[in-house]
């Protein structure tokens, strides 16, 4: 018998060892069968590693439809540790998304409206923000754009607020028309939800509703700095402009938005669940509320 193990592979002795270690010690059986223990260990780690290689498969779909396929193989990673206690290597996490056919949710270039640039005797501001995306506490630098939403019944307007401190929406209107008054509200349900932002840089482009006067008499009582984008460089408000991308991405252009109260339904919900649910990989895989409230904790 013992010349059959020689000539037998090493696995065929693991698995002596596997049925026979209730009734013998590993010891005896290692040494009896020439064979190391750490490598009896290893044969058993190989087999239990299907078992879990198919609990994690589970808990990678349950955070992918949880999530509604919004998130790739990055965030899903930082899901499991923040869900399950879970820390797996990303490769790993993109491996089986690959083998489990689960993909995000892809960007789409889509045909937008150009907007309209400041006319002559409009007002201009230098550029404040100069691309420093980073800010230190809330009510230091905001960014500010308006975008299109297309429904069945026409055009939405979508004019929303970022603090770049943590990315929180911290202000948004939807209209059917694109007017200084989009803007103004904005603004002043920003004022009204941030009493202390006085000082506060807040960023756009140069779209006419933003060099208008009364934009910038607004901004002027109220305290803040106004920035103002590059003519014609979108990249000098990419934070923003990322959002609205993600925003259409993820939640509106994957259905046909039957009317205007359904796209301001799907626009609310998204807006919620981008402040409070969706975790910022440079912010500490945390959201943008458990961000800002670590900062006050």
């Amino acid at each position: 018998m013992v010349r059959d193990l020689e000539t037998g592979g090493v696995s065929v002795k693991h698995q002596i060892v596997k049925a026979l270690h209730g009734k013998y010690s590993i010891d005896e059986l290692c040494k009896f069968l020439q064979i190391s223990r750490s490598g009896y260990y290893k044969y058993v780690k190989r087999q239990q590693q299907p078992h879990k290689d198919e609990e994690l498969k589970e808990k990678i779909r349950a955070v992918y439809e949880q999530r509604k396929g919004r998130y790739g193989y990055r965030r899903i990673q930082a899901e499991l540790e923040r869900q399950f206690h879970l820390k797996v290597n990303h490769k790993k996490v993109l491996r089986m998304m690959q083998n489990m056919g689960l993909k995000a949710k892809i960007r789409r270039k889509r045909h937008v409206h150009s907007k309209q640039v400041a006319n002559l005797g409009s007002r201009i501001a230098e550029n404040l923000l100069n691309r420093d995306f980073h800010a230190e506490a809330p009510n230091q630098k905001w960014v500010t754009d308006v975008t299109y939403i297309r429904t069945t019944e026409g055009w939405l307007y979508l004019s929303s607020i970022m603090d770049l401190f943590n990315y929180e929406i911290i202000s948004y209107c939807i209209s059917d028309r694109n007017d200084n008054l989009l803007v103004v509200n904005t603004v002043k349900r920003a004022f009204e939800k941030r009493k202390d932002a006085t000082g506060v840089i807040l960023h756009s482009d140069r779209g006419f509703q933003y060099t208008s006067h009364e934009y910038h008499d607004m901004l002027q009582k109220v305290g803040a700095r106004i920035s103002m984008s590059r003519k014609g460089n979108c990249f000098d408000n990419a934070c923003i402009e990322s959002f609205f991308s993600h925003l259409k991405t993820e939640e509106l252009y994957l259905y046909d938005i039957p009317d205007k109260k359904e796209a301001q339904r799907r626009i609310d919900e998204y807006i919620r669940f981008y402040n409070e649910e969706r975790i910022q990989l440079n912010k500490n895989k945390l959201t943008p509320v458990e961000y800002r409230r670590q900062l006050a904790a």
